[in-house]
């Protein structure tokens, strides 16, 4: 079994071992100061009592993105094939769209979680299905790769075997998400992510010096690898095709940035619609980071395993990262991004739990007895993060014989089937009122049952599509779809599903839906939205959407 028995020498000294220790000593005081406030109610144990200020969600959101998968899938893809996933770094400006369009709606609707808002805009069809959705590709995806990339980074930073690592990590991040709740969370991902930032911008800027400046970069790569700076990859490209990342990679982006639990709740925590929106905006500008301190020391990687590769060789893509702590960083500061590095993966294992939990509380529990009181909710909330992370535990073996570097490519084909309905459905509702309880159930299973297809076809033809062996009937043809383009198509039908559906059947009653799709606003929440933002707001925004076209125009 992979990882199993792989016991490598810690790379950290006694100072490094000592800062380590403080960094979790801080972490450990924070959830204990939090766990002192006490969560009076599922209000405030799931979305910290929605009173949390526009720095603290802007740091919750990027920290909750940048899971350690995230560290070491980015710097591997850095090294392995350049910039073209920066196209995925680049959706802060979809961020931006989540506080100006998606959250004035979500804030109005008074809505825990994403299935409550279907609820209320459409029905509780919709609910139920969105919920036991959410909750089976978060086992699937979020909770069982994180653990598992973040046993890899544990290992080997720490010198331990890949299993004590893991569950490791498990257990203390569980312990304090259980017993905390958002609160512990919101505030504990605060802290991580000031430390994860500054450590891996030390790396970069060490990295740099290493290999002589950005322009001797450059010139270092491009000799042996000419397209690894171009992000604009021809249309016909198997693995990066520019139309693909573009559009199919901006649906999946609204997605995951704008309706998935795990990222909206944190802009929830807000107390009105101008704070979670500055919230978003902060994070946008967060998230243009990870280009500089995860990509960007993967491509130094590479050029320094060119230039000495005594030193600095791998033999694996994803262990650049941790390849550049062990070679660059001096003592003491390799045990604060080692605790940066745990800290990621920790923050990101503690949002899925406190999401996992709060659409099992709020969506499925309160649902089956909503005449239950706050505090048996709560402990039902605590026992379902439990059962998660076991859930999530019992999936490592499942995940080793995926295993490997396909992980994070079958993570962007699983992420790419399973965005299409759901975005084209929060999308349409909002903008168009006609849009009704059979439009949004039709779309989301017939997604389903595209998203099955497609992943049922792209299993059974694994062996031919390895080998380049074309096999001639339309099942093949859909099984070899690039992923981006899949979504793509998946969209448009979705799209058509939903429109079609609503024309063809009777209007929703407008009266049960005011506030909740642009057509329904009363003149009261119209004026409410515009006194929601200042000037600097919109100038905020423009500048970022400016910087995202520069770094497009830039890596050409």
């Amino acid at each position: 079994m992979l990882y199993k028995l792989r016991i490598t020498t810690s790379i950290l000294e006694s100072l490094d071992w000592f800062v380590l220790a403080i960094y979790f000593l801080i972490l450990i005081a924070v959830a204990v100061w939090v766990v002192l406030q006490k969560n009076k109610d599922t209000e405030d144990y799931f979305l910290a009592g929605r009173n949390v200020g526009w720095f603290v969600i802007g740091a919750s959101i990027f920290a909750s993105n940048i899971g350690s998968e995230h560290v070491v899938g980015l710097a591997g893809t850095g090294f392995e094939s350049g910039t073209p996933m920066a196209h995925y770094e680049l959706h802060a400006w979809i961020v931006l769209l989540l506080g100006w369009l998606f959250l004035p709606f979500y804030i109005r609707s008074g809505a825990f979680t994403m299935p409550q808002f279907l609820e209320k805009r459409f029905d509780s069809r919709s609910r139920w299905f969105l919920s036991l959705f959410s909750l089976v590709a978060y086992v699937l995806t979020k909770v069982s790769v994180t653990i598992y990339a973040g046993g890899i980074v544990v290992s080997e930073l720490l010198g331990i075997p890949f299993w004590y690592g893991a569950i490791g990590i498990v257990v203390f991040t569980g312990i304090y998400t259980v017993v905390g709740g958002m609160k512990a969370v919101i505030y504990t991902e605060t802290l991580q992510t000031v430390v994860l930032i500054l450590g891996s911008l030390i790396i970069t800027y060490l990295g740099l010096q290493e290999v002589g400046g950005w322009r001797q970069l450059r010139d270092t790569v491009i000799t042996v690898s000419p397209d690894h700076f171009n992000m604009w990859r021809p249309m016909s490209d198997p693995n990066f095709p520019w139309t693909g990342l573009l559009i199919g990679g901006t649906i999946v982006g609204i997605w995951y940035w704008c309706t998935d639990q795990y990222i909206v709740q944190r802009t929830l925590a807000a107390n009105n619609i101008k704070i979670g929106r500055r919230g978003a905006i902060f994070g946008a500008y967060l998230k243009l980071l990870p280009i500089l301190i995860f990509l960007v020391p993967g491509i130094i990687a590479f050029a320094l395993s060119i230039l000495n590769p005594e030193v600095f060789s791998i033999e694996k893509a994803d262990r650049a990262f941790p390849m550049l702590v062990k070679t660059l960083l001096p003592v003491g500061l390799k045990g604060l991004v080692a605790g940066g590095l745990i800290a990621a993966l920790m923050s990101s294992l503690a949002s899925v739990f406190n999401s996992c939990s709060t659409i099992f509380t709020i969506d499925i529990s309160k649902k089956l007895k909503p005449n239950k009181e706050e505090q048996y909710l709560l402990k039902i909330g605590k026992i379902a993060t439990g059962f998660i992370v076991i859930l999530g535990i019992i999936w490592i073996p499942i995940m080793e014989k995926i295993g490997g570097g396909v992980m994070y490519q079958y993570l962007q084909n699983v992420q790419s089937y399973i965005a299409p309905p759901v975005t084209a459905v929060f999308l349409l509702g909002i903008i168009w009122k006609r849009v009704n309880s059979d439009a949004a159930i039709s779309t989301l299973l017939a997604g389903f049952m595209f998203l099955i297809l497609r992943l049922g076809t792209e299993i059974y033809y694994q062996s031919q599509i390895v080998s380049g062996e074309v096999v001639n009937n339309i099942m093949y043809r859909l099984a070899t779809i690039n992923f981006s383009h899949m979504a793509i198509l998946m969209f448009i039908l979705s799209v058509i599903i939903c429109i079609a559906t609503s024309l063809l059947t009777s209007a929703p009653d407008y009266k049960t839906i005011v506030g909740l799709s642009y057509g329904t606003l009363t003149k009261e929440q119209k004026q409410a939205q515009k006194e929601s933002y200042d000037t600097i707001d919109i100038l905020l925004s423009i500048v970022l959407v400016i910087l995202v076209i520069g770094i497009l125009c830039y890596f050409t």
